[in-house]
């Protein structure tokens, strides 16, 4: 298809996939998928010191974990080495680069003498082709530089709109190493053009390369692709979004118990609206509504609190049966239930997921609300729930016994049952509802929070209830 659209995600596999990274890559991949296009995953590991093949693995399982997947790739683009070098070869053919033979030494010698106004002088420009293939061929060290011509570069970003640099600004910059490697922005252009990549969204910490690269694809005779370059994403202090902020990997927001589907919602908006108040969006509703026109200018804030929302508002939507798996890992690891009891018990964990579900920001958190139901006594009581509903001790402990006889004698233990048993009490006593199930709530879970009291006694069971309501009215009485 000559019009489909064609763009890649190219990650430095010198560190994990970071929430900058990933929103890229998401811009990237939601712009493919809506249009009917190719994503293409390409691993920038010309740098060869730097990068790790475990760097590069946690890139992949970043991308998987997030559901971003690719479909072409992933391309190595050290594999491009000799293309690469055969567009150098090409480019000096042509006059539109040039070998340098200037040494470390003497580069650094005139930047210490123009200091800031630095820029390379040009000197070897003027030495004849023949002349400088001979010293070439002779083995004297060189590298080479594009020769960047008089005039403008501009292009119409998809996110900036008109963007000009004056090539005077440019110096001739490096394009081939002397040791025979390719700089980076040979190397992009060269995989783009080989890619037939028809649009680059990038940071726009990259707006500096672009004029270089676009001077590069003109000297290749290739067509420039659009370019969408994204605001970057800042942390609350207004700085760029760095280790201090906090976790910055996408891996280590998965291990807090974040779901994909949430995060990739809230990287979608770091500097994307839909045009509307509509904030909770499955990838389904982000595929059909993301444009690159709605993309912001400015900087966006990673607000964690944010985040953490938009977690608990996609775990609300989650039926139970996907959540049970998500948090079963946390029930395990703690201690509370090994893997074999989690399947024996799946129903009532099933009904206990449906309820605190819309209780909880993270899978974390759902399982810390759940432990409460699976572990013996009552591992804490809150102090401003204790000094509300069991204010008066003696009345308290008189009104929890009634319950405790009461519900001891439920047969069957049904929700019904149950919720027979506390409204008949209450009325035994004459008090309304509220005051016999609060304080019992507070003696199942600890605090006045927590789904209906009659789920709850359910939930915990005969045996469980009654005897936390035993050991809560001997705190009350100070046992």
């Amino acid at each position: 298809m000559a019009d489909q659209i064609r763009v890649r995600f190219a990650p430095s596999p010198t560190g994990f996939l970071h929430v900058g990274g990933a929103r890229t890559a998401l811009y990237n991949w939601l712009l493919a998928r809506r249009t009917g296009g190719v994503f293409v995953l390409r691993i920038e590991d010309t740098d060869r010191e730097r990068s790790s093949g475990e760097m590069t693995q946690a890139i992949l399982d970043g991308m998987t974990w997030l559901g971003l997947n690719w479909d072409e790739g992933p391309v190595h683009q050290a594999d491009g080495l000799e293309r690469h070098k055969g567009e150098v070869g090409r480019l000096l053919a042509a006059g539109s680069a040039y070998r340098c033979f200037c040494t470390p030494e003497e580069l650094q010698a005139r930047r210490d003498i123009m200091k800031e106004e630095y820029r390379y002088d040009r000197r070897c420009a003027a030495i004849p082709a023949d002349e400088s293939a001979r010293r070439a061929e002779s083995g004297e060290r060189f590298a080479v530089r594009f020769r960047v011509p008089e005039g403008d570069t501009a292009w119409d970003d998809e996110v900036h709109g008109e963007t000009r640099f004056k090539n005077e600004s440019i110096e001739d910059f490096i394009i081939l190493r002397t040791d025979g490697t390719p700089i980076y922005n040979l190397a992009v252009v060269s995989d783009d053009i080989d890619m037939r990549i028809t649009h680059v969204i990038r940071g726009d910490d990259h707006i500096a390369n672009t004029p270089k690269q676009i001077l590069l694809y003109q000297a290749m005779g290739a067509a420039v692709p659009r370019f969408a370059h994204l605001p970057m994403i800042l942390g609350p202090d207004g700085k760029r979004l760095s280790k201090r902020h906090g976790a910055t990997a996408v891996g280590q927001y998965a291990e807090q118990g974040i779901l994909p589907q949430a995060m990739n919602n809230f990287l979608a908006l770091l500097g994307w609206n839909a045009g509307d108040d509509v904030e909770v969006m499955t990838m389904t509703e982000l595929t059909e509504r993301f444009s690159l026109d709605r993309v912001n200018k400015k900087s966006a804030v990673f607000d964690t609190a944010k985040l953490e929302w938009m977690n608990g508002q996609h775990i609300a939507l989650m039926p139970a049966e996907e959540l049970l798996p998500l948090v079963t890992p946390h029930l395990v690891r703690d201690g509370l239930l090994t893997e074999d009891e989690v399947q024996a018990r799946r129903e009532p964990l099933l009904a206990l997921m449906t309820e605190l579900r819309i209780r909880g920001r993270t899978t974390l958190e759902i399982a810390a609300q759940a432990r409460t139901y699976l572990v013996d006594e009552v591992e804490a009581y809150d102090e401003a729930s204790t000094a509300k509903h069991w204010k008066n001790a003696e009345e308290t402990s008189q009104r929890l016994q009634a319950v405790h006889d009461a519900l001891a004698a439920v047969e069957p233990w049904t929700t019904e049952g149950i919720d027979a048993a506390l409204r008949g009490t209450a009325e035994t006593l004459g008090v309304g509802l509220g005051k016999v199930a609060q304080p019992l709530r507070v003696a199942l879970v600890g605090q006045a929070a927590s789904p209906g009291i009659d789920f709850v006694v359910h939930t915990l069971g005969r045996d469980r209830t009654l005897h936390r309501i035993v050991r809560a009215r001997e705190r009350i009485a100070g046992v």
